[in-house]
């Protein structure tokens, strides 16, 4: 909805960037603020931090309403967006990973601040006259800033710019209100992620108890799911959080058929108060796309796309449907086949529920798999030197760990990394936030702090960056991945490495800040190393042993991915359907 800041909240990753100058080395060691940004020391820096922003955006609109050359026009633009983008980005990782409930409430207030004196931005018609001059004159700027002019103006209009000054209005209101819609939505998934009660305890086999934690009730007289200390008088039972990413393993290996019903029923219902939150965004962004000129969100959201509109989606969505469904079928037919053989039941139906379980049986009875034995070769820090053991034989660039400086961290489990290239210095860095804890947001995503872009001749701005996972994991049981996250580590690992090693004139281009439907493709691309033997031997050691993983292991889990490949293909389809209808 930005139109000088072209950034997608269903990705969760922001794209964010800061006037100040990153030189080649690293900084020193002296006290600073949340990210190395200094008015970020308190809860209630975000609002300098605001204030400055706007202060140096104004400059610069200023500026621009003066006409100056195209090349200063664009350069200009790109230190708005740089500028306002520090502070929307920084507020939205905060808001995401900080513990602090104070820090979290700043970032909320700064980020409305900034997303509010935004829709002044896209609507101020010096700016949009100065980026027509600057795409109309353009013999003087170079090929990227012809593209950043070309961009900019497409932007501008989408947010409603050309419109007439009651309709301008209208767009504005809705464009707020979108914003607030899918704020108030990723609130409610942190602030009710959902739980079941199970009881007895002997339903949750042993090797799941890292994914709940105990509580007790009455035997009798007690309400179902009250909680108290244990005595001989209690029994006990698990909690289960039914937040997406621990639902996902806990269905895969649970045999009870009732607590997978409670389980997934539980995980897809909440929280209840999104039902609502989704059918006002759906209306408002369908207004919106259809105030400024389109048939639908969905035509708004492709318009900019390589796909560039739903007929284009649509048509590939049905080709590949038709082309996967055949197989798919007769996969589904087995998978149902082995859960009557295993059930006792003969006239039994394949429930949303059992999917995961019973093709997970089947895998591991076909190739002899157990999921404790696989993870037990995936320790975390194994996993981090796999992928700076990977980046240097791909790029010839190393990482390693560098200090944080006082107030730069927001938890202790974060560790900050430096790229690096012998001949062409540091490259940028990476915050690694790896670890579940509670009030986190429950996603593995990639989030830009910082965008590259060129300052001067002499200086280029380094990108900084976050990677956020949600692993389990305590002292007490360190971290151990399943092979599926160190496939999604990788996968957000690719994002990064976007960011860090793209070299762009301007941050409006900066790492993931293309095409929507280009974005996922270098991850996509890096997540399969995670598959690769080759890749594996170099870092998937035994927790306790050292041995290596044995290249027979990795066959049979390669075999075990491809047995459902399209019945997981056809999925794909279903998702994308869905998302274009919305």
């Amino acid at each position: 909805m930005h139109a000088l800041i072209r950034k997608s909240a269903a990705q969760l990753r922001a794209n964010s960037q800061f006037i100040h100058i990153s030189t080649s080395t690293a900084p020193s060691i002296k006290e600073t603020g949340l990210y190395g940004y200094h008015h970020l020391k308190t809860p209630k820096g975000f609002q300098r931090f605001v204030d400055d922003a706007i202060e140096r955006s104004e400059e610069l609109v200023k500026y621009i309403s003066g006409m100056p050359s195209s090349p200063e026009i664009i350069r200009a633009m790109d230190e708005i967006s740089d500028t306002v983008c520090s502070v929307i980005d920084s507020a939205e990782l905060c808001r995401h990973t900080h513990p602090d409930r104070e820090f979290v409430d700043e970032a909320g207030k700064a980020s409305l601040r900034v997303n509010e004196f935004l829709h002044y931005l896209n609507t101020n018609h010096s700016i949009y006259k100065a980026v027509i001059k600057s795409e109309k004159d353009s013999n003087s700027l170079t090929h990227e800033a012809k593209r950043a002019a070309r961009f900019l103006r497409m932007d501008l209009e989408k947010g409603g710019i050309h419109l007439c000054s009651e309709k301008r209005d209208r767009a504005n209101e809705l464009s707020i209100d979108i914003i607030q819609l899918c704020r108030e939505y990723n609130e409610n998934i942190i602030t009710d992620p959902g739980h079941v009660n199970i009881f007895p305890a002997s339903k949750i086999p042993k090797r799941l108890h890292h994914l709940v934690s105990p509580i007790y009730r009455n035997l009798s007289g007690a309400s179902k799911g009250s909680l108290g200390s244990r005595d001989n008088m209690k029994e006990q039972g698990f909690r289960l959080a039914t937040e997406s990413s621990t639902l996902q393993g806990f269905l895969q290996c649970v045999p009870d058929a009732g607590v997978r019903k409670v389980a997934y029923v539980q995980g897809n219902s909440v929280p209840q108060a999104n039902l609502e939150v989704l059918d006002k965004l759906i209306a408002t962004r369908h207004e919106f796309a259809q105030l400024t000129g389109y048939k639908s969100y969905a035509e708004f959201a492709l318009h900019s796309t390589m796909a560039a509109s739903p007929e284009v989606v649509l048509s590939f969505l049905l080709e590949m449907s038709k082309v996967v469904r055949p197989k798919a079928d007769q996969e589904f037919e087995a998978i149902q086949n082995f859960k009557r053989e295993n059930s006792g039941d003969p006239r039994g139906e394949l429930e949303p529920w059992d999917e995961a379980y019973f093709t997970w049986l089947m895998k591991s009875a076909t190739y002899k798999l157990d999921s404790l034995v696989i993870a037990s070769y995936f320790p975390l820090p194994q996993c981090i030197e796999g992928l700076k053991v990977l980046v240097e034989s791909l790029f010839g660039v190393t990482f390693h760990k560098v200090p944080l400086a006082p107030g730069e961290s927001w938890h202790p489990d974060v560790m900050k990394i430096v790229l690096h290239h012998p001949t062409e210095a540091n490259l940028g860095y990476l915050y690694l936030d790896l670890k579940s804890r509670k009030g986190k947001y429950p996603i593995c995503a990639h989030f830009a702090i910082r965008g590259g872009r060129r300052v001067s001749e002499t200086e280029y701005q380094l990108p900084v960056v976050a990677l956020v996972c949600n692993f389990s994991g305590s002292s007490l049981a360190p971290v151990r991945l399943n092979h599926f996250e160190v496939e999604t580590l990788f996968h957000e690992f690719g994002h990064a490495l976007h960011s860090l090693l793209s070299r762009t004139e301007y941050q409006h281009f900066s790492g993931t800040r293309v095409v929507l439907d280009f974005a996922e493709t270098p991850s996509n691309l890096f997540e399969s190393y995670a598959w690769d033997y080759r890749v594996l031997k170099t870092f998937a050691k035994h927790y306790s042993t050292g041995d290596i993983i044995p290249k027979e292991l990795v066959e049979s889990m390669v075999g075990a991915k491809k047995m459902f490949a399209a019945t997981e293909l056809q999925r794909q389809p279903f998702h994308l359907f869905r998302s274009s209808m919305q």
